[in-house]
């Protein structure tokens, strides 16, 4: 419980800091950049102190990698402008929920109860009513389905990713095999990395997620990038990654998705952004379904 929770503020930092990062530097180079650097500091604990590539799940780690750094990292970073930090973590955190519970149901044939159903049923009507535009424009909606869409990817992503290597830890716990959670996180990292690298190259030949006009703002964005690398795929992942030793997918997920609560005066004191009643209240009805979640 204590490194979900640990997990979980990470990630609270981590999405504040980067829509921050994105506001400088555009969403392509802050994604590229400070999976750079979370690489870097993953890689000297694997390769000093911990397994480096050792294990032989690491198949199953780089797999999760892709799905779980690359491909729902990018649809974050795309998100995070169009929706906010605080819309844009509750989709991930809350929608990874029910979108696990439902993956393990299909793939391990984990049984999915009526407390199951009820909880995942609740965190989708919170999502709804925190996405829900105001009657004065829409705010939340702003650049149509795309928002919507990406943040569902990443919730996908993210569900898929921790499943995946959940079961990449289970397999080296049956052979014996012992590796440290930084470790675990270093070889995830290096595929999503790679996949974020060719990425990059094809979103600016296409001004996807470009920055702002102007120069770059690197000398004011660095302290953002390096909280935002050290606080989500450094520290955070590696808390995740403990957690996930100690706990089902379901449970790790659901724990996690209190961070949209703790996002919300983050968000309103670094980049004020102030949340609505509407986000506010779909936010609790989305939080409260996965606490149910992981109290079943």
């Amino acid at each position: 419980m204590l490194a979900a929770l640990l997990a979980t503020t990470l990630f609270a930092l981590s999405s504040v800091t980067a829509k921050r990062s994105v506001n400088l530097l555009g969403s392509t180079h802050a994604n590229l950049v400070r999976i750079a650097l979370a690489t870097l500091v993953l890689g000297l604990w694997a390769h000093l102190f911990g397994g480096g590539w050792g294990g032989s799940s690491w198949g199953w780690f780089v797999v999760s990698g892709l799905i779980g750094f690359g491909i729902c990292d990018t649809a974050i970073f795309l998100a995070l402008p169009r929706l906010g930090a605080q819309l844009t973590s509750l989709m991930v955190q809350c929608l990874a929920a029910p979108i696990g519970a439902l993956v393990e149901w299909l793939w391990l044939g984990t049984r999915l109860s009526s407390h199951h159903l009820a909880a995942g049923a609740l965190i989708l009507g919170g999502v709804a009513v925190a996405l829900v535009p105001n009657k004065s424009g829409q705010t939340r909606l702003h650049s149509g389905w795309v928002g919507f869409a990406l943040g569902a990817l990443a919730a996908a992503g993210q569900a898929i990713g921790a499943i995946l290597s959940r079961h990449g830890q289970l397999l080296a716990h049956e052979r014996g095999e012992s590796l440290d959670a930084l470790t675990v996180a270093y070889q995830r990292i290096v595929a999503g990395l790679a996949f974020t690298c060719v990425w990059w190259i094809w979103a600016r030949r296409h001004r996807i997620g470009a920055p702002p006009p102007g120069p770059l703002a690197v000398r004011p964005a660095v302290p953002w990038v390096v909280l935002n690398a050290l606080s989500g795929p450094s520290l955070g992942v590696a808390a995740y990654q403990w957690a996930l030793q100690l706990q089902p997918s379901g449970i790790v997920l659901a724990i996690a998705a209190l961070t949209p609560l703790a996002v919300i005066p983050l968000a309103w004191w670094i980049d004020g952004e102030r949340p609505t009643a509407r986000s506010v209240s779909g936010g609790i009805l989305a939080v409260g379904g996965a606490v149910w979640l992981a109290l079943h």
